[in-house]
């Protein structure tokens, strides 16, 4: 009984304190639930208290914002590891974020990517992909703002095939209008294969 009239009590100013009310009045009960009198008091806030709801406070953790100096000594240890890495070779399976032909894809070396169209280059011919958003390994990522660049990451593909899509008849009907028209759609496409993805021995 004592612990379900404290828990009445907390809950009662916990709305208190939510509506912004000052004065009180609790109701005092003996054993067998008898009312035997009501105390008052008032509840005293500052003027910029705000009530913990999810409005004022989010749910999320608050942000810790680290100085420019802190920030600085993180940077170069991070370069410091990543150096070390690059100049033991020791990144394992190298990965690339590559912007070709309208669309990104994500390679590796020996991947095959078939392409929606012809491009300036015949088969067999060796050709660089320079638009580069991404390189990383099993240690570390390298992320271009927007591209990473030309001396720091080479992503090299071979011309493999250049054909054509199959046929996609693609058919417009409308009932009772006489209305009928069919187009075929052939798409020319380019298979290439990735061949290297090689990394600066060092960042500066």
């Amino acid at each position: 009984m004592a612990l379900t009239l404290r828990s009445g009590y907390l809950e009662m100013l916990r709305t208190c304190w939510r509506l912004q009310a000052r004065h009180v009045k609790i109701p005092v009960l003996n054993q067998m639930g008898r009312l035997i009198k009501i105390t008052q008091f008032w509840l005293m806030f500052p003027s910029s208290y705000v009530p913990p709801t999810s409005l004022s406070r989010p749910p999320w953790p608050e942000v810790s914002y680290i100085s420019s100096d802190e920030e600085e000594r993180q940077h170069k240890v991070v370069l410091e590891n990543v150096n070390t890495l690059l100049a033991k070779e020791d990144y394992g399976r190298l990965f690339a974020v590559v912007h070709f032909a309208s669309r990104q894809w994500k390679v590796t070396n020996e991947d095959l990517i078939l392409i929606e169209n012809h491009i300036d280059a015949e088969c067999g011919d060796r050709i660089r992909l320079e638009k580069v958003l991404l390189v990383g390994g099993e240690e570390f990522t390298l992320i271009g703002r927007p591209l990473l660049g030309r001396n720091l990451v080479r992503v090299e593909a071979t011309v493999i095939e250049k054909t054509e899509s199959w046929p996609k008849v693609h058919m417009r009907f409308w009932k009772r209008h006489r209305y009928q028209k069919k187009r075929i759609i052939v798409q020319p496409q380019t298979v290439l294969r990735i061949n290297t993805i090689e990394v600066a021995p060092r960042l500066t």
